[in-house]
């Protein structure tokens, strides 16, 4: 019996495998992922092509103080621009403060200077940043908990946070920050489990990188910062 036939057609059935594998863990609208930072387990990325979703894992013990512990999914990006995403985590878990975030960020060393858009676990949604390298990071709490939908937009040196607290497309929340990110920097999506012995998971879906809207800088007359005793801030319509 002649092999070679079969030889070929199981040697053209590995390839077309192998490719379908790679196309299967392409990342998107992204380029890479890796840890930021120190961790006890390495985080993991997925893209869903069928479902659009990015289902992101990570250890780390936060991203907050100097230094940012978590699993990050990214691109390079020059310019104004803007990044919007619903997100959801997975699973249940006794940790109000794991975090799901969307991310502004000038390099991906621990302390890089970044804002991002951080839905923790209880809800608490917050304009984080860190205006220079190996700086204190600190936030702007938003006052709608659990938005269905967050976005940035970066215009220039300010960065603005949109929320949605239904199905409506996100409207300015009253928080922005100043921060002088230099092009080309990075953006994407991230989440640590503020606890290094855990492992936490968060799906991040209907994402877009586009370019940044001029609304967003559209304030709310009704709304105000107010400067916490821990010197962060909370939007307030009191």
């Amino acid at each position: 019996m002649n092999t070679t036939p079969m030889k070929l057609l199981c040697a053209i059935l590995l390839l077309a495998g192998a490719t379908s594998a790679r196309a299967d863990s392409s990342l998107g609208i992204f380029t890479d992922h890796g840890d930021v930072g120190k961790v006890s387990r390495s985080g993991t990325a997925l893209f869903d092509p069928a479902a659009g979703t990015y289902t992101v894992g990570a250890a780390g013990a936060n991203m907050w103080f100097k230094a940012d512990a978590m699993q990050f999914i990214w691109k390079k990006v020059s310019g104004d621009v803007s990044i919007s995403a619903d997100i959801a985590f997975f699973g249940t878990s006794s940790q109000p403060h794991r975090k799901a975030c969307l991310v502004i960020r000038q390099d991906l060393s621990e302390g890089s200077a970044y804002v991002d858009v951080a839905r923790h676990g209880d809800g608490l949604t917050s304009l984080q940043f860190r205006s220079e390298k190996g700086g204190i990071t600190k936030e702007i709490q938003s006052m709608v908990s659990s938005p269905s939908r967050v976005r940035l937009d970066k215009i220039g040196n300010t960065v603005y946070l949109s929320v949605a607290s239904s199905t409506e497309e996100p409207h300015p929340s009253g928080a922005s920050v100043q921060v002088a990110l230099k092009s080309p920097y990075y953006i994407g999506l991230a989440v640590s489990a503020h606890d290094d012995e855990a492992f936490e998971t968060a799906i991040f879906s209907n994402v877009k990188i586009g370019n940044a809207s001029d609304m967003a800088a559209v304030q709310q007359p009704k709304l105000h910062v107010i400067t916490l005793p821990s010197g962060d801030q909370r939007v307030t319509d009191n």
